[in-house]
């Protein structure tokens, strides 16, 4: 049995927490040791949602300060984390880290990279370049990813996808009572997950709505999720601004109840995932597997990972693109076996064994237990 650790910054349900936490389940499945630790912000003491038994998580407090500006936010989420975990890692065989926060303060430890940022506040920028260069050794979720990180450093990362928990979502598909709920609450609606940040096209998506609407009149934009440490105050306030300008009223519902959420998915009339950087798309997959039709970002990691879905994901480069493939998808929905069929190949467990085989054989992986 191995000792592993696996790091990640939140508690609550960004894309890399979702992935650790299933991963660590799917390790644990394996017979592996496996242990999350995490920052717990606002009083957390666990995750969003409950873990299996059999992973320990291990959640430092981390408290909020006041106005406190992002750089000083993420030095000082490093330094928390580094000191919580410096007194157990020799208790581990294997020390992972899922995002910048971690890894920087994890190090020396194996990183997996999500997707790459283009930072301006120096603090991120210089946490962002460690958190590439520094690890022992890097994962990546897509080839896309590991060939920008191959371009940028010279360095080959070893890929993995994502897994999916396809049978959840289409399960939600046949949940009448759960999308009966969201149809009464919000109507028609096309729906974007992950809350309103420059990474995620949130602007560009409410451009290309608002050209949808002479016919749609009946539909609605909902944005769900988006818990970040990062400050896009800014960012938020330009989206506002501009919703008003258009006249359009978001529904924005903030973190959602995990039990709430593959309905939520399954009774949206499309998912629209038009981020200008992504690793690999969970919740477009998941949006696959509930049946839902998906307008995404013509980026290549995008490309990549939903060669095989056919009609069901439509690709989009611009707001006018993005419109007119979302007016597609709502006029006449695709036919969503093949986009099933892809989301159900990519399982936790196939991705726990790689994991688990990477661990074990590759050359680059030190072990850290006394």
């Amino acid at each position: 049995m191995t000792r592993i650790a696996l790091l990640t910054y939140s508690t609550r349900p960004r894309g890399g927490v979702v992935h650790t936490l299933a991963l660590a389940e799917a390790l644990a499945k394996l017979g592996e040791d496996v242990h999350v630790w995490t920052l717990g912000r606002g009083g957390d003491t666990t995750f969003f949602r409950p873990v299996d038994p059999a992973v320990t998580v291990h959640t430092v407090p981390f408290h909020a300060a006041e106005d406190e500006p992002v750089g000083e936010r993420i030095v000082r989420s490093i330094a928390v984390l580094r000191e919580a975990f410096s007194l157990a890692r020799t208790d581990y065989d294997i020390v992972h880290a899922q995002d910048c926060i971690s890894a920087n303060a994890a190090l020396p430890c194996l990183r997996t990279i999500h997707h790459l940022d283009d930072f301006t506040t120096p603090e991120l920028a210089r946490c962002h370049e460690r958190a590439v260069v520094e690890p022992t050794a890097r994962i990546c979720v897509s080839a896309s990813v590991a060939d920008e990180v191959n371009r940028r450093w010279g360095l080959t990362p070893t890929v993995i996808p994502n897994g999916v928990d396809a049978a959840r979502f289409a399960a939600a598909a046949d949940d009448a009572a759960g999308r009966e709920r969201w149809r009464a609450e919000l109507g028609r609606y096309v729906l974007a997950l992950g809350g309103i940040e420059p990474r995620k096209g949130s602007i560009d998506l409410l451009e290309a709505f608002a050209l949808l609407r002479g016919h749609h009149p009946d539909l609605r934009l909902v944005i769900g999720g988006g818990e970040t440490l990062f400050d896009y105050r800014e960012y938020r306030a330009a989206f506002e601004a501009r919703a008003a300008e258009l006249g359009v009223e978001p529904v924005i519902t903030g973190v959602l109840e995990e039990d709430a959420l593959p309905a939520l998915v399954a009774e949206a009339s499309a998912l629209a995932m038009v981020s200008t950087k992504e690793g690999f798309g969970l919740a477009a997959m998941e949006a696959l597997a509930a049946g839902v039709p998906v307008v995404a970002r013509d980026l290549p990691v995008l490309r990549e990972v939903f060669a095989g879905a056919g009609g069901s994901v439509a690709f989009a480069a611009d707001v006018h693109d993005i419109a007119t493939a979302m007016d597609r998808m709502l006029t006449r929905r695709p036919e969503p076996t093949a986009g099933r069929l892809l989301a159900a190949t990519y399982t936790w467990r196939r991705a726990a064994i790689a994991h688990r085989d990477f661990y074990t054989h590759s050359p680059a992986v030190p072990t850290w237990s006394a």
